[in-house]
């Protein structure tokens, strides 16, 4: 027993060790986390550079609404991968190829995904390039005038479904 709690103290210095920045004694975890404040110049923010968006012009309909479907499904957060794949859903079977190229512009060309989000549920103003009637059928959309539950992204098995 003796033992076991040596090696727990060994184990939470050799841990504290690890949180502890050479800079000044604060934690690792406060060093890289500015937050909002007023002060933070985000200089040190990386920012990678995203290929521009082009429109897929050769790509058959049938293989667009497919790859729209997953792209909707497949988000960088889980908001947008509940939102988007259920908008996708219902939607892409009836658009046309016009409205298709519309979506895949708006779910592909923002480089954040926060963004698409606040457009979709009017919590900040779209870029007048994505004010178009896609944007208006995501903003009817996501104010859920049925009060249906959406609590998650639907099964995969709808990828394969005929729609109704």
């Amino acid at each position: 027993m003796a033992a076991a709690a040596g090696s727990a103290v060994r184990f939470l210095a050799l841990f504290r060790h690890t949180l502890v920045s050479p800079f000044g004694g604060r934690s690792i975890s406060r060093r890289f986390y500015q937050g909002d404040s007023p002060t933070d110049s985000q200089k040190d923010m990386l920012e990678i550079p995203l290929p521009p968006w082009e429109e897929r012009t050769d790509e058959p309909i049938e293989t667009k609404r497919a790859r729209l479907l997953y792209e909707s499904r497949k988000r960088g957060m889980l908001e947008n991968c509940i939102l988007l794949s259920l908008f996708a859903k219902e939607n892409l079977h009836q658009m046309t190829e016009r409205q298709l190229n519309l979506y895949d512009r708006l779910i592909n060309e923002p480089s954040n995904d926060w963004d698409i989000y606040y457009w979709a549920t009017e919590a900040k103003p779209a870029p007048e390039i994505f004010e178009n009637e896609v944007m208006a059928m995501l903003r009817d959309f996501a104010k859920n005038k049925n009060k249906e539950q959406r609590l998650r992204a639907p099964d995969l098995e709808y990828l394969f479904e005929k729609p109704t």
